[in-house]
């Protein structure tokens, strides 16, 4: 039996349409066209307590997201930078997969991580994007060779695109295309469409 990679998608912001989310549909919109399923947590979808180790009652959307997690075969994390480092919405949506933790894949064993960062100025795009790499090692799971970064101050903004123009909208494209290689690679039964 064929089966379809899961690509699930961890947005950083509460803006609706917001650069980075936008960057994200287009990159799940890549990997559903190139033969993914997908799954997108952003925004409200994230908006859940700090997360509390000591507390074992999660609501209904952090369990969502950690069982969602459970069975993704690639993960695709875009963040906004904010003051030169990761959102804390999407910290803290990373910090529920400690409940991975004792799985027979831990955290993020085994997954594709593709990264979009996403910043109003190029400044902060470095260390935010460094920050993201660092917590895909520490949650074991492998980042992608390339990740997006998006200086959205000096990107166009038309609704009728992902919204970054063409250059960048090639970068987020890349971005799936290469976490659905690798996880179609980690089980010959994907079958990938062109």
């Amino acid at each position: 039996m064929n089966k379809r990679p899961l690509v699930v998608g961890i947005g950083g912001t509460l803006r609706p349409n917001s650069s980075s989310e936008r960057a994200l549909r287009g990159a799940l919109a890549v990997a559903r066209r190139i033969g993914a399923d997908t799954k997108m947590f952003a925004g409200a979808d994230c908006n859940f307590s700090p997360y509390d180790p000591s507390e074992p009652k999660r609501s209904d959307k952090a369990r969502e997201l950690i069982e969602t997690l459970r069975v993704a075969d690639g993960v695709i994390l875009a963040s906004p930078s904010y003051h030169g480092s990761i959102s804390g919405l999407l910290k803290n949506a990373l910090d529920y997969t400690e409940d991975l933790r004792t799985d027979v894949r831990p955290y993020l064993t085994g997954r594709a991580v593709g990264i979009i960062v996403c910043a109003e100025g190029i400044q902060a795009l470095g260390s935010t994007l460094a920050t993201l790499r660092a917590i895909t090692h520490a949650l074991r799971g492998w980042p992608t060779p390339f990740a997006a970064t998006i200086n959205s101050a000096a990107a166009p903004s038309a609704p009728e695109t992902i919204g970054h123009g063409e250059q960048v909208d090639q970068q987020i494209a890349l971005v799936a295309e290469q976490v659905v290689e690798f996880a179609s690679m980690r089980s010959p039964s994907y079958v990938l469409t062109a």
